[in-house]
């Protein structure tokens, strides 16, 4: 394949490269690529969010590139300060093993084995000497720290900055150094980090790395994105039908987006699928129950995919629920509205505090799908919901019935 030909591939999906004529020289050397990814094991799970990365760093082992997994042990420790607006805390040691050691479990579901080399910061950053430290910082000025956005705005707002907080980027371009990467890759929202690789690879007489950032894929509300702690994820791990129910939650609009992000699908084919139900050939519902297939196949298998599919239709499709439901007109504080709020708006439960036990106890549905989270926020505004509490108790929710109160 052409240099050009594997840089076309490499470009689909992303939303920044920096340094891209430096990749496609390094492509027409015929050199095997050394692609760098970090994963700090802040929490035991991914979730398709760390996919969409993930499927990019497979089309690389496919080009023939070797992918260094590399899981931030050391700067776990510190806690990546990037999005914050506050010091966040760090891990201990144990959290830190045990969250690291599902990470090397679930990425193999997505990128071979046998290209990619699982690796530890700690390896590294551990032996650097108080010297090596202070020579390390000395690459950096405070200034172009504080160009940094939640730097910046921390310390206008006079929020504590720690100085610990600055060394996190640093050790995080220190790996790049360390490991002689000739691409790094992340989120939208970790350019700051991976352009201190750069700068750094740079300072020691390095070749300096190609920086690609992938796009922030946004979570079930379709507004914040994909997050464990918001809510709204859908974990690679989690049961099939959980998965795919999740999946049906999502918008329309949103739907497209998943498909081009976390599937392998040709463009072609998801242009021609959207094209079709453009046209009212396909209806949106079976081409979001084929993403919901894609998915549960993906990481568990096409037997779950098929039972997941087929009990989401037993449950929704025909209707398993009373013909009749209320469908109450309702007025919200905000967009997306906390669930337990939503539940006594609708006239499920007279409480919130009723609707939190309620959640916690198993007896709340969304579209037939159970919901254990007593902090998730549900969009009201993008479709159709179903709410159920216990056996009997249900309520439609439409966009038109919904009013925002100012």
């Amino acid at each position: 394949m052409t240099p050009e030909k594997q840089l076309e591939i490499i470009k689909r999906g992303t939303a920044e490269i920096i340094g891209e004529e430096e990749l496609l020289e390094k492509l027409k050397e015929g050199k095997t690529l050394k692609v760098k990814a970090g994963f700090d094991p802040t929490a035991p799970d991914l979730h398709l969010g760390h996919t969409v990365l993930l499927w990019k760093l497979r089309d690389f082992q496919e080009l023939g590139h070797t992918v260094y997994f590399l899981i931030g042990d050391f700067t776990a420790m510190i806690g990546d300060p990037t999005g914050k607006s506050e010091t966040r805390p760090p891990l201990s040691k144990e959290e830190i093993f045990k969250n690291a050691q599902t990470y090397t479990e679930q990425v193999f579901k997505i990128l071979d084995p046998k290209k990619t080399i699982v690796t530890f910061n700690s390896k590294w950053l551990s032996e650097l000497s108080p010297v090596d430290l202070i020579k390390l910082a000395s690459k950096y000025t405070v200034a172009r720290m504080l160009e940094r956005d939640d730097f910046s705005k921390r310390f206008k707002e006079n929020r504590p900055i720690h100085i610990h907080e600055f060394l996190y980027p640093l050790l995080q371009g220190y790996d790049s150094v360390a490991l002689e990467a000739d691409v790094e890759f992340g989120g939208t929202d970790q350019k700051f980090n991976l352009l201190v690789g750069r700068h750094l690879q740079k300072e020691y007489g390095k070749s300096q790395q190609a920086c690609i950032m992938m796009p922030i894929l946004e979570g079930l509300d379709g507004i914040q994105k994909m997050s464990k702690s918001l809510g709204n994820y859908i974990g690679i791990m989690e049961d099939p039908k959980e998965q795919f129910g999740k999946v049906m939650r999502i918008t329309d609009e949103l739907m497209w987006r998943y498909y081009e992000l976390v599937t392998r699908l040709p463009e072609e084919e998801i242009e021609k699928m959207k094209k079709e139900v453009t046209e009212g050939i396909l209806h949106p519902m079976e081409a979001k129950k084929k993403l919901g297939e894609i998915i549960v196949k993906t990481f568990h298998d096409e037997k779950a995919a098929i039972e997941a599919r087929k009990h989401f239709e037993k449950v929704f499709s025909k209707r398993e629920i009373p013909e009749e439901i209320s469908e109450p007109v309702i007025t919200v504080p905000e967009n997306p509205i906390w669930l337990p709020g939503l539940l006594k708006e609708a006239g499920l439960v007279k409480s919130t505090s009723e609707g939190r036990r309620q959640i916690k106890g198993g007896g709340v549905r969304i579209d037939g799908e159970k919901v254990t989270d007593e902090n998730i926020k549900i969009d009201v505004l993008s479709k159709e919901i179903i709410l159920q509490v216990g056996k009997r108790k249900f309520a439609g929710i439409k966009p038109q019935n919904v009013k925002v109160s100012s």
